[in-house]
């Protein structure tokens, strides 16, 4: 898993491995910090090239408008760079371990 912060490096990530799963978190975030345990350990269970989590602190950076993040956290999952689904907190809500699990399922069959 590696951690990026800004669009150069995660569209690197994005046009060398097929398939990523995001997690899109700030550290000011209390569901964030609570939810980054439970996706560290969900997302090795996973067919994917690579996680990465990607760090979006200050509501100057880009990477808010270019994905549409509206709440962190929000998990999205990248194939060949492209948007395939995604996974939105509500603001004011936590995202679950068990939300994860059923979405991660959906998305293996």
């Amino acid at each position: 898993m590696i951690e990026v912060s800004n669009r150069f490096d995660l569209n690197s990530q994005l046009k060398t491995n097929k398939r990523i799963l995001a997690l899109f978190y700030a550290s000011w975030c209390p569901y964030c910090t609570s939810f980054l345990p439970i996706f560290n350990k969900s997302f090795s269970r996973q067919r994917v090239d690579l996680a990465v989590r990607v760090k979006v602190d200050d509501y100057d950076n880009p990477l808010w408008e270019e994905y549409s993040i509206e709440t962190v956290p929000a998990v999205i999952l990248f194939e060949a760079g492209s948007i395939n689904r995604r996974l939105d907190g509500r603001l004011g809500y936590d995202l679950s371990e068990n939300q994860l699990k059923r979405w991660l399922e959906d998305e293996t069959g």
